[in-house]
C-alpha cells in the first residue's frame, strides 16, 4: 500500500483501490487530499497493469466536501478542479459508506459507477453555508436524476437515501452498512476481465454521446475503432475464445 498524503492507493489485481483518508475531519477536501487523489487517478491512469478503479472514504463516510475551515483561510483546495472536470480515463467506482454531501458527492458523481450503503445520505448541502455546488453537480445530476428531484436537491441543500438514489438511476447498487467496497471491487474486477482498450473506449463513448446528433456520434467513434478494432488485444480476443482459455490482455 502506498501513502500520498491524506490519500491511500492499494492494487488489487487489475484494480485500484483508493481510499480518501482524512477521517479525524470526515474526509473533507483540502489541498493535501485534493493532490493525493489527483495523484491516486494518474497512477490509475498510466498503468497499463490497471483496467479499473474503486474509490472510497476511511472513518464514518466517504467524503463530507471541501473542508470549509481551510477554505476560510486559504481559499479552495488546489487541484480540485483538475480532478472534478477531467475525473479519470479509466473507469471508476464509488463505494459510498455514511454520507457523500456537498463536493464529497461531486467527487462521486466524477466516477462512472456509484454503490452506496443502505444507511447513506447523498446530497449537495451548499446552499445551506452561503455557497452553490460549483464542482459539477448542477451540471452531472439532472443527467442522472429527475429534474424536479436535482432542482429540490439544489435548492434546499437536503439529501436523499441510498435507496432513493438506487431507484432514481444514480446509484447502481446499495449494499449493507461495511459492504460497499467488497461490491465495488466486485463490481471492478467483473469490469478488469474485459480488454482495457475496449473499456476505456465504451467509457469515452457513453460520456460523449450526451448532447450530440446520431451522426456526431458515429464518427466521434471511428478514430476509436481504429485503434481497439486494431489492437494486440482484439486479435487475442477471438483467439483465446478459439482455444478455450482466458485471455492475456496487455491493452495494447
Amino acid at each position: 500500500m502506498a501513502e500520498n498524503k491524506a490519500v491511500l492507493t492499494e492494487t488489487r489485481g487489475r484494480v485500484l483501490l483508493i481510499t480518501l483518508n482524512r477521517p479525524e475531519a470526515m474526509n473533507a477536501v483540502n489541498t493535501d487530499l485534493a493532490q493525493g487523489l489527483l495523484a491516486a487517478v494518474e497512477e490509475l491512469d498510466s498503468n497499463d497493469g490497471l483496467t479499473a478503479g474503486v474509490l472510497t472514504g476511511s472513518g464514518r463516510g466517504f467524503c463530507s466536501g471541501m473542508d470549509l475551515k481551510a477554505f476560510a483561510t486559504g481559499g479552495p483546495p488546489q487541484g480540485f478542479d483538475q480532478f472534478l472536470e477531467n475525473g479519470s480515463r479509466k473507469p471508476l467506482i464509488a463505494a459510498i459508506e455514511g454520507f457523500a454531501l456537498a463536493g464529497g458527492l461531486e467527487i462521486a458523481l466524477t466516477c462512472d459507477l456509484l454503490v452506496a450503503a443502505e444507511d447513506a445520505k447523498i446530497g449537495i448541502r451548499e446552499v445551506k453555508v452561503g455557497l452553490f455546488a460549483a464542482g459539477g453537480a448542477l451540471l452531472r445530476l439532472p443527467r442522472r436524476l429527475p429534474y424536479a428531484v436535482a432542482m429540490e436537491m439544489a435548492l434546499t441543500g437536503n439529501p436523499i437515501s441510498a435507496d432513493d438514489s438506487k431507484n432514481y438511476g444514480l446509484v447502481s447498487r446499495v449494499t449493507e452498512k461495511g459492504g460497499t467496497v467488497q461490491a465495488a471491487l466486485e463490481l471492478a474486477e467483473a469490469i478488469a476481465e474485459n480488454a482495457p482498450l475496449a473499456v476505456a473506449a465504451s467509457k469515452a463513448l457513453i460520456q460523449a454521446q450526451q448532447g450530440i446528433t446520431e451522426e456526431e456520434f458515429w464518427e466521434l467513434q471511428k478514430p476509436y475503432m481504429a485503434s481497439v478494432f486494431r489492437s494486440n488485444d482484439a486479435r487475442e480476443g477471438p483467439a483465446s475464445f478459439a482455444e478455450k482459455r482466458s485471455p492475456n490482455w496487455t491493452g495494447t
